[in-house]
């Protein structure tokens, strides 16, 4: 059960991430990708938030810049209430037992010259004083968590299916009992078997562990299964956030609406009308003014095309970026 008092595990404020974008002889910058551009979101301990979106909207970076893995351009990020987007890589060392991830592809996330036992083992290795004996029996019990045979130590990546690399990524995460895991589309490499089988397991790891999720994803029926509230970005922007009920019941923002009515519903006699949304995303680089989502919305006002909407709670706990609303 998640508290709703308790002081959040991650706090991000006014996140930016921009990319340099280099021209002529002299690679000289010509203007910036707004990759991620003022993003704001917290989340508790033993929650998950679904982080949505076209492709290119985003979310993977934004995922990157919270675990440091690329340095934010501006914006504050705060693990247990302390700062530490600013930390030099020495001072973040400690954290990093607290910030994990599972890559998207688990074949090129995985070092083909490592034996399984071994890569699991590194992040071990790298902060903890083990022998040799108390490593392997701390591998083999974290292969058994995650549906692997001990006796798959001995193998290599290419000797698992895709499944079970992403399994041996996951005992991989779990390695030093961290408290917050950045699911990067972990399961969209997967068959559709197998994925169902992954999110299972991530669902009972975090029972388990006590474990919270930043899970990207651009398939929506994976994140209403997996998460307790759901952010929903476009171009950068976060433009419609509250628990995953209220948003599949009840989306407010027209690019939530038009989202949803691509979802398959597994019915074949249900209607549902689906919202078919003129042209194609603008450049990141050149992002419209006012409302980003203006130059396709159905809706759109002539002060959608000049002021930029903020970010309202329209009803308790649901907030939304839209004049409309």
């Amino acid at each position: 059960m998640i508290s709703q008092h308790a002081p959040p595990l991650l706090e991000v404020r006014e996140l930016r991430k921009y990319f340099p974008v280099r021209r002529g002889l002299f690679s000289r910058t010509s203007g910036h990708v707004h990759a991620v551009d003022g993003v704001s979101f917290s989340i508790g301990k033993g929650e998950t938030l679904g982080l949505v979106g076209e492709s290119g909207c985003g979310k993977s970076t934004a995922g990157k810049a919270i675990l440091k893995l690329i340095d934010p351009t501006s914006g504050e990020i705060h693990l247990r209430g302390e700062r530490i987007d600013a930390l030099s890589r020495a001072a973040m060392r400690p954290h990093r037992r607290a910030l994990q991830v599972v890559f998207q592809d688990p074949y090129s996330s995985l070092n083909p010259r490592l034996r399984a036992g071994d890569i699991v083992a590194e992040p071990l290795r790298n902060y903890e004083r083990l022998r040799a004996a108390e490593a392997r029996s701390k591998v083999a019990w974290l292969f058994d968590k995650v549906g692997l045979r001990p006796d798959q130590m001995i193998k290599f990546p290419h000797e698992f299916s895709g499944g079970q690399r992403q399994r041996l990524g996951i005992a991989r995460a779990l390695a030093l009992r961290p408290e917050l895991i950045v699911c990067d589309e972990p399961v969209s490499a997967l068959d559709v078997s197998v994925q169902a089988q992954v999110i299972n397991l991530l669902i009972d790891l975090q029972v388990d562990f006590g474990l919270s999720y930043l899970f990207v994803a651009h398939d929506l029926a994976v994140v209403e299964h997996i998460s307790h509230r759901v952010a929903v970005m476009y171009l950068g922007k976060i433009v419609e956030l509250t628990d995953k009920r209220s948003l599949f019941a009840n989306p407010q923002h027209p690019y939530t609406e038009a989202l949803l009515s691509a979802v398959p519903v597994p019915d074949p006699n249900a209607k549902r009308k689906r919202i078919i949304l003129p042209g194609d995303v603008p450049s990141p680089i050149t992002p419209p003014p006012g409302c980003r989502f203006h130059t396709r919305c159905p809706y759109a006002e002539e002060r959608c095309k000049i002021e930029e909407p903020a970010m309202r709670e329209v009803r308790p706990g649901h907030f939304v970026a839209c004049h409309l609303r």
